[in-house]
């Protein structure tokens, strides 16, 4: 720990802290949740112990941290997947549904990079994508006799944040990015697609 805490950092220091935080993330030691919540604290941290205590609980990068079998496809024909918690994203997924259903919720999600591809591909059926808000989507696609939209407060991304690219494809089907206020990390994806449709997340937003 630094001996003057509350010295005044800069903002070289705050992007420092933010590479740290990054590189742990790409090493599994920290969710996407957890990573965007202290991205957005380093950037906003006034004193050299606010930033250490970002990092405080993190180890060494020498060490290596357990990783699960990665996620690449999600998979729904005639029924429903869900994949949530701590799983492990590469560069890209592929959530594939024919008369069913496919939930992929990346906020505890472990994300080896700095962009992830989610390519979406729906027919007579849905598809939902989950992620923290502050996470950047670029989601572009085409949409027949279906529909694709991203939802949410969609605040001005910052530096160091991961990018979500979703390509989607829909036939007859629905497929939707649901951004997650941080305070709405407990309820359930029912919850947090009504508040959203309800426009209660703007009460969040700022």
């Amino acid at each position: 720990m630094s001996d003057h805490p509350s010295l005044r950092v800069s903002d070289a220091d705050r992007e420092r802290t933010v590479v740290a935080l990054r590189e742990h993330a790409v090493d599994g030691r920290l969710t996407l949740e957890e990573f965007t919540e202290r991205m957005s604290a380093a950037y906003d941290a006034r004193t050299s112990g606010e930033l250490e205590g970002l990092v405080g609980d993190l180890p060494s990068r020498a060490t290596p941290a357990a990783r699960r079998r990665p996620t690449s496809i999600v998979l729904s024909i005639f029924g429903s997947n869900e994949r949530d918690g701590r799983i492990r994203i590469r560069r890209r997924v592929l959530c594939l549904t024919l008369f069913g259903n496919v939930d992929l919720d990346l906020r505890q999600a472990t994300l080896e990079g700095d962009v992830v591809t989610v390519v979406a591909l729906g027919m007579f059926g849905a598809i939902d994508l989950y992620v923290p808000e502050g996470v950047e989507v670029d989601l572009h696609g085409l949409a027949l006799l279906g529909h694709k939209g991203a939802r949410g407060n969609d605040p001005p991304p910052r530096v160091g944040a991961p990018i979500v690219r979703v390509l989607a494809i829909s036939l007859f089907a629905g497929i939707d990015v649901w951004r997650v206020p941080v305070a709405w990390a407990q309820k359930t994806w029912r919850e947090v697609i009504r508040g959203i449709r309800s426009g209660a997340h703007k009460e969040l937003e700022g």
